[in-house]
């Protein structure tokens, strides 16, 4: 009977959390929108190098970018509402309070840092500094990605006590320090592969949100409900931010979204101990870094391209796609991915694993 009323409260709790970060978000996107709109902050496109791009994208231009502050800026808010009100207030807030060490310290400090290293990106752009005037270097954008990810594996690694990876239907393998450069692969991966994505109206969100509400449910079935209610709170805002964000965008959602929804995703996995099944869950981001890749690969080697643009999403729309066919496409391919990784996960954890 505890039990079952402990599980109904944090259903309540993380539906409740989901809600407020829903209404805090589309309350702040306004006040955000304006400030960018007058201060003109708007999207540069780059001056050469991508002349296909330039072309199905010069209409954008100077559309307001940051988007994502509204994302990080909402789930910091409430984070430290419910903190600060639990540490004031004795009994029932202690319970509602969602931060805490083992679950949420590191997700939180991940995406308030990838952010602000975001948000320095996409000012750089706004002012046209750095090569072809689009910002940070590729190789210095994952340079942040690996500061971020080598503290988070510092983290995890000496002061949680990790150091096994699962292999689904194999079981949990113990890989000691190893465990450190995998975790910084992990996070720059989904890293790049978040900036890669955001490139068309609502692409980067409406993917984002099937991958978190894929994580939430694995988190809930392992009973980490702090780190669900986070979750929960990131998909809140995440809705809020795609009301504004779906074709035509009233602004872009900037590296200072990509970039920290990135992190908090690659951390999520780490933490819940499932970083094989971001394959099939962040299917897309797979297909998008992989393009360009290969992309880069074939240019220099073979002195050919392979895809017409990339990522591929804008190969696709050279290929005369209209923009929401392929938005909406990516969408439904990302939650078929979402839909599988949880399968694979939930038939794994009722088999005994073959090793351990």
């Amino acid at each position: 009977m505890e039990e079952q009323i402990f599980t109904i409260f944090n259903v309540v709790r993380i539906f409740t959390v989901a809600t407020l970060a829903f209404f805090v978000a589309m309350i702040l996107t306004p006040l955000w929108t304006k400030i960018l709109y007058k201060y003109k902050l708007g999207k540069q496109l780059r001056t050469e190098g991508a002349p296909i791009f330039n072309k199905l994208h010069k209409s954008k231009e100077g559309t307001p970018t940051m988007g994502g502050v509204v994302i990080w800026v909402t789930v910091l808010i409430l984070t430290l509402f419910f903190w600060l009100v639990a540490r004031h207030v004795d009994g029932f807030w202690s319970k509602v309070n969602f931060f805490s060490r083992a679950q949420t310290w590191l997700p939180l400090g991940a995406l308030i840092v990838a952010a602000l290293f975001g948000l320095l990106d996409d000012v750089l752009g706004i002012l046209r500094i750095g090569p072809k005037g689009g910002g940070l270097q590729m190789r210095y954008r994952i340079l942040l990605y690996m500061l971020v990810a080598i503290g988070g594996a510092w983290w995890f690694y000496s002061k949680l006590g990790f150091n096994t990876i699962n292999l689904p239907f194999l079981g949990d393998v113990v890989v000691n320090w190893w465990y450190v450069p995998i975790f910084i692969f992990i996070i720059v991966a989904t890293s790049f592969s978040a900036n890669e994505t955001d490139g068309l109206d609502g692409l980067a969100g409406g993917v984002f949100l099937t991958m978190f509400a894929a994580y939430g449910a694995i988190a809930f079935d392992q009973g980490r409900m702090d780190l669900v209610t986070f979750i929960a709170a990131i998909m809140g805002t995440l809705v809020a931010f795609l009301w504004f964000n779906i074709y035509p965008a009233k602004f872009f959602m900037g590296d200072t979204g990509s970039m920290s929804l990135g992190v908090v995703l690659g951390v999520i996995a780490m933490l819940t101990n499932t970083p094989f099944l971001l394959i099939p869950i962040g299917f897309i981001f797979v297909i998008e870094s992989g393009s360009v890749i290969i992309q880069v690969l074939s240019k220099r080697l073979r002195r050919k391209k392979i895809f017409l643009s990339t990522p591929i999403h804008h190969h696709f729309e050279a290929k005369g796609w209209p923009e929401t066919k392929v938005t909406m496409r990516f969408w439904m391919i990302s939650a078929i991915g979402a839909i599988i990784g949880l399968i694979i996960f939930l038939v794994d954890s009722k088999i005994p694993p073959l090793f351990g």
